[in-house]
């Protein structure tokens, strides 16, 4: 798993790419998050398009994402996901505690509504 962390005015970009499995990687995004609250950013949007694979650990890595973003007032928006994790997304009722969006524009839009 690799991944991008910038950030767009008030909002983490976070772009992933490879398996989502959060041992290896999810130490690394929690710490961008981290690092993007404590400079007072609120909103969090992840980019999946090029994740085809999370497992619990991944989702783990997305729900606690969630939760250290909301605790300061924020939000976060999940953008592009595959069939595949769209299936899973729907399947562990996460599309009910997250924003979901086919492309960065409308996510940006849903974050700041």
């Amino acid at each position: 798993m690799e991944f991008t962390a910038k950030q767009e005015g008030d909002v983490l970009v976070l772009s992933l790419n490879g398996d989502l499995i959060g041992e290896n990687s999810g130490s690394g995004i929690l710490e961008a998050a981290n690092e993007a609250i404590n400079k007072g950013v609120s909103l969090c949007l992840v980019d999946i398009e090029h994740v085809k694979y999370i497992n619990s650990s991944g989702i783990g890595v997305l729900i606690t994402l969630l939760t250290k973003f909301r605790n300061q007032g924020g939000e976060v928006a999940i953008v592009k996901p595959s069939d595949h994790v769209k299936k899973l997304l729907i399947i562990t009722k996460l599309t009910a505690i997250f924003k979901i969006s086919d492309n960065q524009q409308e996510a940006m839009e849903l974050l700041k509504s």
